[in-house]
């Protein structure tokens, strides 16, 4: 089977004018057109190639790729509006159409937008969705608490940033618990902080626990070094400074410092932290 919107290991079956038709090995074959054959290559081949449906509604292959995959989120532009819907560059030639129904807002020119790309089974096209809810559940969790998840982050709120955990569920990043510059599209790693009773589902963007300890030590100590040996931050600094200087909580940077200063590799001043033996 060749599966539209993703990528497929196909053999080079045969060569013709207008391209190479690559095979499964279950009968269905496929175009690779020339401007996208390897200028080596030899009958029998594998090629790895990303199918989707041509403008001409076509089954083809190529070896462009796209900024997003069947069933995944991603951040796209909009290149065009017309009476179809709007339309999407996704890195490929033809671009990824989101039908009016399936706009949350109506979509603008020049715009970015949160996308969800599926196979519509009635047409057999690939298609975009700005209503990303429709494809995200939390009936049944795949995840657990302090599991390390892939993050795309959909929208900001009043409370913080909702975020697509593993492409399958919805979650929450408060505010107050965002020490670095996030921006909606971003695409990141995050940990399962709390699973509510309602299966609502808490994330945080940094390690948990006792686990964050020795990064964020190491991060301080990393840009100690970087100044010289100094940091003009302690245990008595505007939360705010030490948010902005290392993107982390005041709380995570005293436990940060007390990690160093047990280790023997820094003073602790009232002007700041000194690097010991520099």
């Amino acid at each position: 089977m060749i599966a539209l919107g993703t990528y497929n290991t196909l053999e080079i079956l045969r060569d013709t004018s207008v391209g190479l038709f690559l095979g499964d090995g279950e009968g269905n074959d496929i175009l690779l057109p020339n401007k996208y054959v390897p200028e080596d290559y030899s009958i029998g081949d594998s090629l790895t190639v990303f199918c989707y449906l041509d403008h001409s509604e076509r089954p083809v292959a190529t070896n462009l790729e796209p900024e997003i995959l069947v069933n995944e989120f991603q951040l796209l532009k909009v290149v065009e509006v017309n009476e179809y819907g709007a339309f999407l560059d996704w890195g490929l030639e033809k671009h990824l159409l989101v039908p009016f129904r399936e706009q949350r807002d109506k979509m603008q020119e020049g715009h970015w937008y949160v996308v969800y790309c599926y196979l519509d089974q009635q047409s057999n096209r690939l298609v975009g969705s700005n209503k990303i809810d429709r494809f995200l559940s939390n009936d049944t969790l795949s995840v657990k608490e302090g599991d390390v998840v892939d993050l795309v982050v959909a929208r900001k709120t009043e409370l913080g940033y909702e975020v697509i955990i593993n492409n399958l569920h919805k979650g929450l990043v408060y505010l107050n618990e965002i020490f670095k510059t996030i921006s909606i599209g971003d695409n990141t790693k995050g940990v399962i902080k709390r699973i509510r009773p309602d299966n609502k589902i808490d994330v945080s963007l940094q390690p948990l626990g006792e686990k964050i300890l020795e990064p964020a030590a190491n991060k301080i100590y990393e840009q100690l070094m970087a100044h010289g040996g100094y940091l003009g931050l302690h245990d008595k600094s505007d939360p705010e400074l030490i948010k902005e200087e290392l993107q982390m909580s005041k709380k995570v940077f005293k436990k940060g410092i007390g990690t160093l200063y047990k280790a023997r590799k820094i003073e602790i001043k009232s002007d700041g932290i000194y690097a010991i033996g520099t």
